[in-house]
Protein backbone atom coordinates (compact mmCIF):
# COMPACT_ATOMS: atom_id res chain seq x y z
CA UNK A 1 0.00 0.00 0.00
CA UNK A 2 1.23 3.34 -1.18
CA UNK A 3 1.70 6.47 1.38
CA UNK A 4 3.20 9.61 2.10
CA UNK A 5 4.79 10.91 4.77
CA UNK A 6 5.24 14.82 5.53
CA UNK A 7 8.63 16.14 7.66
CA UNK A 8 11.21 18.82 7.43
CA UNK A 9 13.63 19.12 4.08
CA UNK A 10 16.32 19.46 5.72
CA UNK A 11 18.46 18.11 2.51
CA UNK A 12 18.00 18.26 -0.88
CA UNK A 13 18.01 16.41 -3.48
CA UNK A 14 16.21 12.90 -4.28
CA UNK A 15 16.68 9.17 -2.97
CA UNK A 16 14.86 5.45 -3.57
CA UNK A 17 16.17 3.05 -1.69
CA UNK A 18 14.73 -0.02 0.45
CA UNK A 19 14.29 1.04 4.18
CA UNK A 20 16.47 -0.12 6.81
CA UNK A 21 14.56 0.60 10.34
CA UNK A 22 17.02 1.27 13.15
CA UNK A 23 14.50 0.03 16.12
CA UNK A 24 14.55 1.92 19.34
CA UNK A 25 15.18 0.08 22.94
CA UNK A 26 15.45 0.64 26.43
CA UNK A 27 18.91 -0.87 25.75
CA UNK A 28 21.22 1.51 23.70
CA UNK A 29 22.16 -0.90 20.57
CA UNK A 30 25.19 -0.26 18.55
CA UNK A 31 24.62 -0.19 14.44
CA UNK A 32 27.48 -0.91 12.34
CA UNK A 33 28.14 -3.25 9.41
CA UNK A 34 30.62 -5.86 9.61
CA UNK A 35 33.17 -7.58 6.83
CA UNK A 36 32.64 -11.26 5.64
CA UNK A 37 34.90 -12.51 7.99
CA UNK A 38 33.23 -11.41 11.21
CA UNK A 39 29.94 -12.75 10.24
CA UNK A 40 30.69 -16.32 12.14
CA UNK A 41 31.79 -14.35 14.82
CA UNK A 42 28.65 -11.73 15.32
CA UNK A 43 26.89 -14.87 15.42
CA UNK A 44 28.66 -16.92 17.98
CA UNK A 45 28.43 -13.62 20.07
CA UNK A 46 24.84 -13.97 19.57
CA UNK A 47 24.76 -17.45 20.22
CA UNK A 48 27.06 -17.17 23.47
CA UNK A 49 24.27 -14.45 24.90
CA UNK A 50 21.86 -16.59 24.41
CA UNK A 51 23.47 -19.62 25.88
CA UNK A 52 23.78 -17.17 28.49
CA UNK A 53 20.21 -15.78 29.15
CA UNK A 54 18.84 -18.87 28.85
CA UNK A 55 21.07 -20.11 31.76
CA UNK A 56 19.88 -17.60 33.53
CA UNK A 57 16.35 -17.97 32.86
CA UNK A 58 16.55 -21.43 34.31
CA UNK A 59 18.34 -20.63 37.24
CA UNK A 60 15.39 -18.03 38.20
CA UNK A 61 13.06 -21.15 37.57
CA UNK A 62 14.71 -23.97 39.84
CA UNK A 63 15.33 -21.47 42.85
CA UNK A 64 11.83 -19.80 42.66
CA UNK A 65 10.24 -20.22 46.19
CA UNK A 66 7.83 -22.81 47.11
CA UNK A 67 4.96 -20.46 47.78
CA UNK A 68 5.22 -18.33 44.39
CA UNK A 69 2.32 -18.15 42.31
CA UNK A 70 2.04 -20.55 39.40
CA UNK A 71 2.25 -18.26 36.74
CA UNK A 72 6.01 -17.36 36.91
CA UNK A 73 7.57 -20.78 36.13
CA UNK A 74 4.76 -20.68 33.06
CA UNK A 75 5.99 -17.29 32.67
CA UNK A 76 9.59 -18.46 32.28
CA UNK A 77 8.71 -21.06 30.26
CA UNK A 78 7.15 -18.80 27.56
CA UNK A 79 10.69 -16.78 27.60
CA UNK A 80 12.43 -19.51 27.14
CA UNK A 81 10.59 -20.90 24.31
CA UNK A 82 10.71 -17.48 22.45
CA UNK A 83 14.77 -17.05 23.29
CA UNK A 84 15.00 -20.68 21.10
CA UNK A 85 12.57 -19.73 18.31
CA UNK A 86 14.22 -19.71 14.99
CA UNK A 87 12.09 -16.98 13.98
CA UNK A 88 13.96 -14.88 16.50
CA UNK A 89 17.13 -16.56 16.64
CA UNK A 90 16.90 -17.60 13.24
CA UNK A 91 16.01 -14.78 11.57
CA UNK A 92 18.69 -12.63 13.10
CA UNK A 93 21.14 -15.05 11.80
CA UNK A 94 19.71 -14.16 8.38
CA UNK A 95 20.45 -10.39 8.86
CA UNK A 96 23.93 -10.89 10.11
CA UNK A 97 24.77 -13.46 6.91
CA UNK A 98 22.93 -11.16 4.29
CA UNK A 99 23.06 -7.77 5.39
CA UNK A 100 26.07 -7.78 7.27
CA UNK A 101 24.58 -6.16 10.62
CA UNK A 102 26.14 -6.60 13.80
CA UNK A 103 24.34 -8.97 16.20
CA UNK A 104 22.97 -6.12 18.02
CA UNK A 105 21.87 -4.05 15.11
CA UNK A 106 20.16 -7.57 13.59
CA UNK A 107 18.68 -8.69 16.70
CA UNK A 108 16.77 -5.36 16.95
CA UNK A 109 15.45 -5.22 13.14
CA UNK A 110 13.98 -9.09 13.45
CA UNK A 111 12.44 -7.75 17.43
CA UNK A 112 10.86 -5.02 14.91
CA UNK A 113 9.54 -7.30 12.31
CA UNK A 114 8.37 -9.81 14.83
CA UNK A 115 6.49 -6.93 16.98
CA UNK A 116 4.55 -6.10 13.87
CA UNK A 117 3.37 -8.97 13.54
CA UNK A 118 2.24 -9.46 17.43
CA UNK A 119 0.42 -6.31 16.74
CA UNK A 120 -1.35 -7.55 14.19
CA UNK A 121 -3.16 -10.42 15.51
CA UNK A 122 -6.41 -10.54 16.22
CA UNK A 123 -6.79 -12.62 19.66
CA UNK A 124 -5.46 -10.06 22.81
CA UNK A 125 -3.90 -12.70 24.45
CA UNK A 126 -1.14 -12.99 21.65
CA UNK A 127 -0.84 -9.59 20.81
CA UNK A 128 0.15 -9.07 24.61
CA UNK A 129 3.35 -11.65 24.03
CA UNK A 130 4.91 -8.87 22.18
CA UNK A 131 6.31 -7.65 25.82
CA UNK A 132 7.21 -11.04 26.46
CA UNK A 133 9.55 -10.88 23.28
CA UNK A 134 10.78 -7.49 24.33
CA UNK A 135 11.81 -8.51 27.24
CA UNK A 136 13.50 -11.54 26.04
CA UNK A 137 15.17 -9.24 23.24
CA UNK A 138 16.47 -6.85 26.01
CA UNK A 139 17.92 -9.60 27.62
CA UNK A 140 19.74 -10.83 24.91
CA UNK A 141 21.17 -7.24 24.26
CA UNK A 142 21.87 -6.91 27.94
CA UNK A 143 24.07 -9.68 27.55
CA UNK A 144 26.29 -9.21 24.44
CA UNK A 145 26.85 -5.72 26.16
CA UNK A 146 28.39 -7.25 29.12
CA UNK A 147 29.54 -10.11 27.20
CA UNK A 148 33.41 -10.55 25.88
CA UNK A 149 33.28 -9.31 22.52
CA UNK A 150 35.29 -7.44 19.46
CA UNK A 151 34.26 -4.03 18.74
CA UNK A 152 34.06 -3.51 14.90
CA UNK A 153 34.47 -0.62 12.94
CA UNK A 154 31.80 0.21 10.35
CA UNK A 155 32.99 -1.78 6.99
CA UNK A 156 34.51 0.99 4.24
CA UNK A 157 32.24 1.87 2.02
CA UNK A 158 33.99 -0.21 -1.16
CA UNK A 159 33.22 -3.06 1.16
CA UNK A 160 29.80 -2.49 2.52
CA UNK A 161 27.88 -2.09 -1.43
CA UNK A 162 29.77 -5.35 -1.90
CA UNK A 163 27.48 -7.30 0.34
CA UNK A 164 24.21 -4.75 0.52
CA UNK A 165 22.37 -6.10 -2.62
CA UNK A 166 21.15 -4.05 -5.47
CA UNK A 167 19.05 -1.99 -3.63
CA UNK A 168 19.88 0.99 -2.02
CA UNK A 169 18.76 1.59 1.18
CA UNK A 170 17.70 4.29 3.36
CA UNK A 171 17.78 5.21 6.89
CA UNK A 172 14.85 5.39 9.00
CA UNK A 173 14.80 5.92 12.85
CA UNK A 174 13.25 7.92 15.50
CA UNK A 175 16.55 10.29 15.76
CA UNK A 176 19.90 9.72 15.12
CA UNK A 177 23.01 11.79 16.90
CA UNK A 178 25.64 13.21 15.11
CA UNK A 179 28.10 11.05 16.61
CA UNK A 180 25.80 7.64 14.64
CA UNK A 181 25.57 9.90 11.86
CA UNK A 182 29.13 9.80 11.27
CA UNK A 183 29.19 6.16 12.14
CA UNK A 184 26.91 5.88 8.97
CA UNK A 185 29.39 8.07 6.85
CA UNK A 186 31.01 5.21 5.06
CA UNK A 187 28.05 3.33 4.72
CA UNK A 188 25.28 2.51 2.02
CA UNK A 189 22.83 4.75 2.93
CA UNK A 190 22.02 7.01 0.20
CA UNK A 191 19.28 9.20 2.68
CA UNK A 192 17.59 9.19 5.91
CA UNK A 193 14.51 9.79 7.70
CA UNK A 194 14.12 10.55 11.20
CA UNK A 195 10.53 10.91 13.46
CA UNK A 196 12.17 14.10 15.25
CA UNK A 197 14.67 16.82 14.40
CA UNK A 198 14.47 20.80 12.79
CA UNK A 199 16.36 22.07 10.42
CA UNK A 200 19.56 23.31 11.53
CA UNK A 201 19.82 20.43 14.42
CA UNK A 202 23.08 18.78 14.08
CA UNK A 203 21.48 16.12 12.46
CA UNK A 204 20.25 17.72 9.82
CA UNK A 205 23.52 19.76 10.00
CA UNK A 206 25.22 16.44 9.17
CA UNK A 207 23.23 14.97 6.64
CA UNK A 208 23.84 18.32 4.36
CA UNK A 209 27.44 17.41 4.69
CA UNK A 210 26.98 13.61 3.66
CA UNK A 211 25.02 15.11 0.90
CA UNK A 212 22.09 12.80 0.72
CA UNK A 213 18.25 13.54 1.11
CA UNK A 214 16.88 13.95 4.16
CA UNK A 215 13.79 14.58 5.76
CA UNK A 216 13.60 14.94 9.86
CA UNK A 217 10.50 15.85 12.25
CA UNK A 218 8.72 13.28 10.24
CA UNK A 219 6.78 12.16 13.42
CA UNK A 220 5.51 8.55 12.79
CA UNK A 221 8.07 7.79 10.20
CA UNK A 222 9.52 5.01 12.36
CA UNK A 223 6.14 3.10 13.64
CA UNK A 224 4.41 3.60 9.65
CA UNK A 225 7.78 2.45 7.99
CA UNK A 226 8.32 -0.97 7.13
CA UNK A 227 11.63 -3.15 6.82
CA UNK A 228 12.46 -3.33 3.09
CA UNK A 229 9.87 -1.30 2.15
CA UNK A 230 10.53 0.82 -0.74
CA UNK A 231 10.83 4.04 0.19
CA UNK A 232 11.04 7.66 -1.66
CA UNK A 233 12.59 10.63 0.06
CA UNK A 234 11.95 14.19 -1.61
CA UNK A 235 14.41 15.90 0.03
CA UNK A 236 13.12 19.66 -1.53
CA UNK A 237 9.83 19.59 0.11
CA UNK A 238 10.38 17.00 2.60
CA UNK A 239 7.43 14.22 1.87
CA UNK A 240 8.06 10.69 1.79
CA UNK A 241 6.82 8.27 -0.37
CA UNK A 242 6.55 4.92 0.92
CA UNK A 243 5.83 1.92 -1.53
CA UNK A 244 5.20 4.70 -4.39
CA UNK A 245 3.28 3.45 -7.84
CA UNK A 246 5.40 2.88 -10.99
CA UNK A 247 4.13 6.20 -12.63
CA UNK A 248 5.52 8.05 -8.83
CA UNK A 249 8.54 5.84 -9.04
CA UNK A 250 9.34 7.14 -12.95
CA UNK A 251 8.58 10.88 -12.19
CA UNK A 252 11.48 10.58 -8.82
CA UNK A 253 13.73 9.08 -11.43
CA UNK A 254 13.27 11.53 -13.33
CA UNK A 255 14.13 13.79 -11.32
CA UNK A 256 17.28 12.09 -10.13
CA UNK A 257 18.60 12.49 -13.34
CA UNK A 258 18.17 16.54 -13.81
CA UNK A 259 19.91 16.57 -10.50
CA UNK A 260 22.86 14.87 -11.67
CA UNK A 261 23.04 16.93 -14.63
CA UNK A 262 23.06 19.91 -12.72
CA UNK A 263 26.19 18.70 -10.54
CA UNK A 264 27.86 17.78 -13.73
CA UNK A 265 27.03 22.01 -14.80
CA UNK A 266 28.57 22.76 -11.43
CA UNK A 267 31.60 20.90 -11.36
CA UNK A 268 32.66 23.01 -14.09
CA UNK A 269 33.43 26.11 -12.02
CA UNK A 270 35.49 24.27 -9.95
CA UNK A 271 38.45 25.76 -10.55
CA UNK A 272 36.93 29.14 -11.14
CA UNK A 273 38.04 31.66 -8.81
CA UNK A 274 35.26 33.54 -6.72
CA UNK A 275 34.77 37.01 -8.17
CA UNK A 276 31.62 38.69 -8.38
CA UNK A 277 30.63 40.96 -11.45
CA UNK A 278 32.29 44.08 -9.93
CA UNK A 279 34.93 42.64 -8.77
CA UNK A 280 35.39 41.66 -5.67
CA UNK A 281 36.80 38.23 -4.33
CA UNK A 282 35.62 35.60 -2.48
CA UNK A 283 36.73 33.09 0.03
CA UNK A 284 34.88 30.14 0.05
CA UNK A 285 35.80 27.95 2.60
CA UNK A 286 35.17 24.08 4.12
CA UNK A 287 33.22 23.30 6.96
CA UNK A 288 34.69 19.51 8.20
CA UNK A 289 33.97 17.13 10.88
CA UNK A 290 37.39 14.54 10.60
CA UNK A 291 40.52 15.11 9.00
CA UNK A 292 39.40 12.76 5.98
CA UNK A 293 37.18 15.70 5.17
CA UNK A 294 40.06 18.02 3.84
CA UNK A 295 40.07 15.96 0.73
CA UNK A 296 36.43 16.66 0.03
CA UNK A 297 37.08 20.15 0.86
CA UNK A 298 40.12 20.53 -1.85
CA UNK A 299 38.27 18.30 -4.49
CA UNK A 300 35.47 20.97 -4.14
CA UNK A 301 37.96 24.20 -4.91
CA UNK A 302 37.79 25.13 -1.20
CA UNK A 303 40.45 27.91 -0.20
CA UNK A 304 41.09 26.58 3.40
CA UNK A 305 38.98 25.19 6.41
CA UNK A 306 36.75 27.98 7.86
CA UNK A 307 35.48 25.52 10.91
CA UNK A 308 36.75 22.43 12.19
CA UNK A 309 34.25 20.85 14.74
CA UNK A 310 36.75 19.07 17.03
CA UNK A 311 33.62 17.83 18.93
CA UNK A 312 33.21 14.76 16.59
CA UNK A 313 36.79 13.47 17.86
CA UNK A 314 35.08 13.76 21.30
CA UNK A 315 32.09 11.88 20.63
CA UNK A 316 30.94 8.31 20.53
CA UNK A 317 33.59 6.95 22.87
CA UNK A 318 33.57 6.08 26.58
CA UNK A 319 37.06 8.03 27.01
CA UNK A 320 38.11 11.67 25.80
CA UNK A 321 40.71 11.92 23.15
CA UNK A 322 44.51 12.35 24.62
CA UNK A 323 46.40 15.25 23.59
CA UNK A 324 48.63 13.43 20.84
CA UNK A 325 45.65 11.69 19.49
CA UNK A 326 43.98 14.72 18.83
CA UNK A 327 47.42 16.56 18.17
CA UNK A 328 47.57 13.87 15.16
CA UNK A 329 44.05 14.57 13.74
CA UNK A 330 44.36 18.06 13.84
CA UNK A 331 48.19 17.57 11.82
CA UNK A 332 46.08 15.43 9.43
CA UNK A 333 43.98 18.19 8.55
CA UNK A 334 46.32 20.79 8.43
CA UNK A 335 49.47 18.82 6.15
CA UNK A 336 46.00 17.79 3.44
CA UNK A 337 44.66 21.38 2.82
CA UNK A 338 48.80 21.70 1.61
CA UNK A 339 49.19 25.35 3.29
CA UNK A 340 46.04 26.64 2.85
CA UNK A 341 44.35 28.17 6.29
CA UNK A 342 42.55 25.73 8.92
CA UNK A 343 40.40 27.34 11.38
CA UNK A 344 39.64 24.92 14.20
CA UNK A 345 37.20 25.21 16.86
CA UNK A 346 37.62 23.97 20.25
CA UNK A 347 35.24 21.37 21.36
CA UNK A 348 31.68 22.92 21.23
CA UNK A 349 29.90 19.54 23.37
CA UNK A 350 26.60 20.42 24.72
CA UNK A 351 22.78 20.60 23.46
CA UNK A 352 22.45 18.09 20.55
CA UNK A 353 25.81 16.83 21.23
CA UNK A 354 25.75 15.09 23.75
CA UNK A 355 29.45 12.92 25.24
CA UNK A 356 28.90 9.14 25.30
CA UNK A 357 26.98 7.93 28.57
CA UNK A 358 29.74 7.27 30.30
CA UNK A 359 32.12 10.45 30.23
CA UNK A 360 28.84 12.52 30.61
CA UNK A 361 28.07 10.90 34.06
CA UNK A 362 32.01 11.05 34.72
CA UNK A 363 31.87 14.95 34.25
CA UNK A 364 28.60 14.73 36.52
CA UNK A 365 26.51 16.88 33.65
CA UNK A 366 23.76 14.49 33.07
CA UNK A 367 20.99 16.07 34.25
CA UNK A 368 21.42 19.40 32.84
CA UNK A 369 17.14 20.64 32.57
CA UNK A 370 18.14 22.34 29.35
CA UNK A 371 21.20 21.54 27.76
CA UNK A 372 21.42 24.52 24.80
CA UNK A 373 21.65 27.02 27.80
CA UNK A 374 24.04 24.79 30.00
CA UNK A 375 27.51 23.67 30.15
CA UNK A 376 28.18 23.73 26.53
CA UNK A 377 30.83 24.95 24.27
CA UNK A 378 33.40 27.37 26.20
CA UNK A 379 31.79 27.06 29.54
CA UNK A 380 32.38 22.72 29.40
CA UNK A 381 36.10 23.60 28.35
CA UNK A 382 36.81 26.50 31.29
CA UNK A 383 35.14 24.46 33.94
CA UNK A 384 38.10 21.29 32.72
CA UNK A 385 40.92 23.62 32.84
CA UNK A 386 43.23 20.33 31.82
CA UNK A 387 41.31 19.30 29.66
CA UNK A 388 41.18 22.78 28.06
CA UNK A 389 45.11 23.19 28.00
CA UNK A 390 45.42 19.95 26.37
CA UNK A 391 43.39 20.61 23.28
CA UNK A 392 45.32 23.78 23.44
CA UNK A 393 48.44 22.57 22.97
CA UNK A 394 47.46 20.06 20.51
CA UNK A 395 45.98 22.37 18.86
CA UNK A 396 49.13 24.80 19.16
CA UNK A 397 51.61 22.00 18.14
CA UNK A 398 49.75 21.47 14.64
CA UNK A 399 50.47 24.85 14.02
CA UNK A 400 54.03 24.10 13.15
CA UNK A 401 52.89 22.29 10.02
CA UNK A 402 50.75 24.80 8.07
CA UNK A 403 48.49 27.78 8.92
CA UNK A 404 46.12 27.42 11.91
CA UNK A 405 43.42 29.71 13.39
CA UNK A 406 41.61 28.98 16.68
CA UNK A 407 38.27 29.56 16.88
CA UNK A 408 36.32 30.07 20.32
CA UNK A 409 32.42 29.00 20.44
CA UNK A 410 29.66 30.56 22.44
CA UNK A 411 31.51 33.46 24.04
CA UNK A 412 28.86 35.57 25.78
CA UNK A 413 31.43 37.21 28.93
CA UNK A 414 34.56 39.54 28.25
CA UNK A 415 35.73 36.78 31.69
CA UNK A 416 35.45 33.84 29.25
CA UNK A 417 37.69 35.90 26.80
CA UNK A 418 40.26 37.08 29.18
CA UNK A 419 40.21 33.45 30.91
CA UNK A 420 40.26 31.94 27.30
CA UNK A 421 43.58 34.26 26.49
CA UNK A 422 45.29 33.21 29.46
CA UNK A 423 45.03 29.47 29.10
CA UNK A 424 46.31 29.60 25.70
CA UNK A 425 49.42 31.64 27.36
CA UNK A 426 49.88 28.75 29.51
CA UNK A 427 49.40 26.00 26.59
CA UNK A 428 52.18 28.38 24.35
CA UNK A 429 54.30 27.72 27.99
CA UNK A 430 53.72 24.28 28.34
CA UNK A 431 55.15 23.34 25.14
CA UNK A 432 58.18 26.13 24.81
CA UNK A 433 58.89 24.36 28.19
CA UNK A 434 58.80 20.58 26.57
CA UNK A 435 60.66 21.80 23.40
CA UNK A 436 57.24 20.88 21.32
CA UNK A 437 57.40 23.36 18.12
CA UNK A 438 54.39 25.74 17.47
CA UNK A 439 54.09 28.86 15.95
CA UNK A 440 51.70 31.77 16.61
CA UNK A 441 48.41 31.28 15.74
CA UNK A 442 44.85 33.92 14.98
CA UNK A 443 42.20 33.75 17.79
CA UNK A 444 38.95 33.99 16.49
CA UNK A 445 35.51 34.55 18.48
CA UNK A 446 32.34 32.82 17.37
CA UNK A 447 29.07 35.25 17.15
CA UNK A 448 26.62 32.43 18.57
CA UNK A 449 24.99 34.79 21.24
CA UNK A 450 23.05 37.76 20.92
CA UNK A 451 25.04 39.13 23.92
CA UNK A 452 28.19 38.79 22.05
CA UNK A 453 26.86 40.97 19.06
CA UNK A 454 25.60 43.43 20.46
CA UNK A 455 28.80 43.99 22.64
CA UNK A 456 31.20 42.61 19.62
CA UNK A 457 33.63 45.86 20.02
CA UNK A 458 34.56 44.56 23.16
CA UNK A 459 35.17 41.87 22.12
CA UNK A 460 37.70 42.53 18.82
CA UNK A 461 39.55 44.43 21.04
CA UNK A 462 41.10 40.81 22.43
CA UNK A 463 40.27 38.56 19.12
CA UNK A 464 42.17 38.81 15.88
CA UNK A 465 38.91 37.39 13.66
CA UNK A 466 35.06 36.43 14.31
CA UNK A 467 33.22 33.84 12.97
CA UNK A 468 29.10 33.85 12.76
CA UNK A 469 27.66 31.06 14.20
CA UNK A 470 24.07 31.53 12.25
CA UNK A 471 22.31 28.37 13.64
CA UNK A 472 22.79 29.08 16.98
CA UNK A 473 22.74 32.93 16.55
CA UNK A 474 19.09 32.63 15.62
CA UNK A 475 18.61 29.89 18.11
CA UNK A 476 18.96 32.00 21.12
CA UNK A 477 17.70 35.11 19.30
CA UNK A 478 14.60 33.95 18.90
CA UNK A 479 14.56 31.53 21.94
CA UNK A 480 13.88 28.27 19.45
CA UNK A 481 15.37 24.93 20.20
CA UNK A 482 16.40 24.05 16.23
CA UNK A 483 16.47 20.48 17.35
CA UNK A 484 12.45 20.82 18.04
CA UNK A 485 10.53 19.70 15.38
CA UNK A 486 7.44 21.33 17.20
CA UNK A 487 8.66 24.68 17.29
CA UNK A 488 10.59 24.17 13.88
CA UNK A 489 8.09 26.48 11.99
CA UNK A 490 9.05 29.08 14.00
CA UNK A 491 12.68 28.97 13.59
CA UNK A 492 13.45 31.79 10.69
CA UNK A 493 17.00 32.76 9.97
CA UNK A 494 14.74 35.71 7.49
CA UNK A 495 13.58 37.14 11.35
CA UNK A 496 14.53 41.07 11.25
CA UNK A 497 16.23 40.90 14.34
CA UNK A 498 18.57 37.97 13.04
CA UNK A 499 19.17 39.66 10.21
CA UNK A 500 19.90 42.75 11.77
CA UNK A 501 22.32 41.20 14.05
CA UNK A 502 24.16 39.79 11.52
CA UNK A 503 24.46 42.87 9.62
CA UNK A 504 26.10 44.52 12.28
CA UNK A 505 28.14 42.18 13.02
CA UNK A 506 29.70 42.10 10.04
CA UNK A 507 29.92 46.31 9.91
CA UNK A 508 31.64 46.30 13.03
CA UNK A 509 34.10 43.38 12.03
CA UNK A 510 34.90 45.51 8.85
CA UNK A 511 35.19 48.77 11.04
CA UNK A 512 37.73 47.13 12.99
CA UNK A 513 39.79 45.99 10.46
CA UNK A 514 39.22 42.45 11.52
CA UNK A 515 37.78 39.42 9.23
CA UNK A 516 34.98 38.20 9.42
CA UNK A 517 33.15 35.10 8.12
CA UNK A 518 29.63 33.63 8.26
CA UNK A 519 30.40 29.32 9.39
CA UNK A 520 26.53 28.43 9.63
CA UNK A 521 23.82 27.49 7.65
CA UNK A 522 23.25 30.59 5.82
CA UNK A 523 26.32 30.65 4.13
CA UNK A 524 26.19 27.21 2.82
CA UNK A 525 22.16 28.24 1.45
CA UNK A 526 22.39 29.84 -2.01
CA UNK A 527 18.91 31.70 -1.10
CA UNK A 528 21.25 34.30 1.27
CA UNK A 529 24.08 34.59 -0.50
CA UNK A 530 23.62 37.95 -2.24
CA UNK A 531 21.98 39.15 0.98
CA UNK A 532 25.05 38.51 2.88
CA UNK A 533 27.41 40.05 -0.17
CA UNK A 534 25.34 42.83 0.23
CA UNK A 535 26.12 43.63 4.04
CA UNK A 536 29.88 43.21 3.15
CA UNK A 537 30.80 39.50 3.96
CA UNK A 538 33.73 37.85 1.92
CA UNK A 539 34.55 35.25 3.72
CA UNK A 540 31.85 32.16 3.54
CA UNK A 541 32.32 28.56 4.90
CA UNK A 542 30.05 26.03 4.34
CA UNK A 543 29.81 22.06 3.84
CA UNK A 544 31.97 21.26 0.28
CA UNK A 545 29.15 20.40 -1.41
CA UNK A 546 27.82 23.16 -1.04
CA UNK A 547 30.86 25.23 -2.08
CA UNK A 548 29.92 25.12 -6.00
CA UNK A 549 26.13 26.15 -6.34
CA UNK A 550 27.24 29.31 -3.84
CA UNK A 551 30.18 30.01 -6.52
CA UNK A 552 27.48 29.85 -9.07
CA UNK A 553 25.39 32.64 -6.98
CA UNK A 554 28.50 34.90 -6.29
CA UNK A 555 29.83 34.52 -9.90
CA UNK A 556 26.14 36.28 -10.82
CA UNK A 557 26.10 38.92 -8.01
CA UNK A 558 26.93 42.56 -8.31
CA UNK A 559 27.34 43.41 -4.74
CA UNK A 560 27.51 47.49 -4.98
CA UNK A 561 24.01 47.06 -6.62
CA UNK A 562 22.91 45.06 -3.62
CA UNK A 563 24.51 47.24 -1.16
CA UNK A 564 22.45 50.00 -2.58
CA UNK A 565 19.18 48.49 -1.58
CA UNK A 566 20.13 46.32 1.75
CA UNK A 567 18.57 48.67 4.00
CA UNK A 568 15.47 48.16 2.35
CA UNK A 569 15.44 44.38 3.23
CA UNK A 570 16.30 45.13 6.75
CA UNK A 571 14.13 48.01 7.63
CA UNK A 572 11.37 45.54 6.12
CA UNK A 573 9.03 43.87 8.49
CA UNK A 574 9.06 40.86 5.55
CA UNK A 575 12.38 40.92 5.08
CA UNK A 576 12.55 37.78 2.99
CA UNK A 577 9.66 38.94 0.14
CA UNK A 578 11.18 42.47 -0.06
CA UNK A 579 14.45 40.63 -0.64
CA UNK A 580 13.01 38.80 -3.36
CA UNK A 581 11.77 41.75 -5.40
CA UNK A 582 14.70 43.05 -5.12
CA UNK A 583 15.91 40.37 -6.53
CA UNK A 584 13.79 40.37 -9.01
CA UNK A 585 14.75 44.23 -9.68
CA UNK A 586 17.89 43.72 -10.06
CA UNK A 587 18.01 40.83 -12.03
CA UNK A 588 15.97 42.60 -14.86
CA UNK A 589 18.82 45.16 -14.88
CA UNK A 590 20.00 46.02 -18.22
CA UNK A 591 23.49 46.11 -17.00
CA UNK A 592 22.73 42.95 -14.86
CA UNK A 593 21.28 40.88 -17.77
CA UNK A 594 24.03 41.63 -20.06
CA UNK A 595 26.89 40.69 -18.26
CA UNK A 596 25.38 37.38 -17.00
CA UNK A 597 25.12 37.11 -21.17
CA UNK A 598 28.64 37.63 -21.58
Amino acid sequence: MSFQVFGLPVSRGVAIGRAVLVASSRVDVAHYFIDEAQVEPEIDRMRAARDAVAGELTALKRDLPHDAPGELPALLDVHLMLLHDETLTGATKQWIRERHYNAEWALSAQLEVLARQFDEMEDEYLRERKADLEQVVERLLRAMSRGPSTSFAPAPASDARDFAGEDPLVLVANDIAPADMLQFKRSVFIGFITDVGGRTSHTAIVARSLDIPAVVGAREASRLIRQDDWVVIDGDSGIVVVNPSPIVLEEYRFRQRQSELERARLSRLRHTPAVTLDGERIDLLANIELPADANAAMAAGAVGVGLFRSEFLFMNRAELPGEDEQFEAYRAAVEAMKGLPVTIRTVDIGADKPLDRMSINELRHEHALNPALGLRAIRWSLSEPGMFRQQLRAILRASAYGKVRLLIPMLAHMVEAHQTMEALARAKAQLTEAGKPFTEVEVGAMVEVPATALMLPSFLRVFDFVSIGTNDLIQYTLAIDRADETVAHLYDPWHPAVLRLIAQSIAQARAAGKDVSVCGEMAGDPAFTELLLAMGLRSFSMHPSQILSIKQRVLRTDTHRWAARLEQVLQSEDPQSTYLEVQRTLANAPAVAAALLA
